[in-house]
């Protein structure tokens, strides 16, 4: 087994382990879905406690970075599954909870990155982007239009035929096509007015409230890998969030 190197500065032991472990992901030795060591094995490996692998796991799982299952170990969370993949869908009906979920591909192109987006995306302004755009359907209503941006170097051969095999579930077809796993997000929202194109995306009247979604989606280490705007059509459906 390999050990690795002291841990050494001034923050606590628990998140020097944490940082470890994440860099420990972010290169890819534990895949989402896989299981990770065993917190005895972890803590021969860092050459800690037990306790403090499993304060530093703890916070992992409570990230939702890591699942913890009982009688069976820690996982790499993973967007693979059903309820993962509304793990960042903040989006609920009025009448009840989200039991559908369908997406529709409306098209995929290559552009240049504009000055905002390359400056959000830590990239270089002109650099190459893939612009997907899709519906969203909770429940048979259709009631998101969005628009998404990313690397094409980090997505190389994203096309529509990529994306159509995984039924236009972005965020577990960034995982296992290109095992960039989405961990965190950052969201601001603005009441817009839905334009033409939009309008007649959603079924609905131009001029029609809509509520603006303006997302920045990073994997590990906070590294921003998706821009994504989404327009909503709340008439029947609210935007939910829980603040713990």
């Amino acid at each position: 087994m390999k050990t690795e190197q002291p841990v050494s500065g001034f923050q606590p032991l628990y998140r020097r382990i944490k940082a470890q472990l994440t860099e420990r992901l972010s290169a890819g030795e534990w895949r989402p879905g896989e299981p990770i060591p065993s917190e005895i094995d972890l803590a021969q490996r860092f050459r800690v406690s037990q306790g403090t692998v499993r304060k530093a796991v703890g916070e992992l799982a409570g990230e939702n970075v890591l699942v913890r299952k009982q009688g069976r170990g820690t996982f790499v969370a993973s967007h693979a599954h059903t309820r993962s993949q509304l793990s960042f869908l903040r989006l609920t009906p009025d009448d009840g909870s989200v039991e559908e979920l369908e997406a529709e591909l409306i098209d995929v192109r290559r552009i240049r990155a504009d000055a905002t987006s390359a400056r959000m995306l830590a990239l270089p302004t002109g650099a190459s982007l893939v612009r997907l755009r899709r519906t969203l359907s909770i429940n048979g209503n259709r009631i998101l239009f969005e628009e998404a941006r990313v690397s094409a170097d980090l997505f190389q051969g994203l096309g529509p035929e990529v994306v159509e095999r995984h039924r236009c579930m972005l965020y577990s077809m960034y995982e296992s096509a290109y095992h960039v796993k989405i961990v965190a997000a950052e969201e601001q929202l603005k009441a817009v007015d839905a334009d033409a194109d939009i309008a007649a995306f959603l079924d609905v009247a131009p001029g029609t409230p809509l509520l603006l979604m303006e997302r920045v989606a990073y994997t590990y280490d906070r590294k921003p890998v998706e821009l994504r705007r989404g327009f909503c059509n709340t008439s029947r459906h609210h935007y939910a969030n829980e603040i713990t």
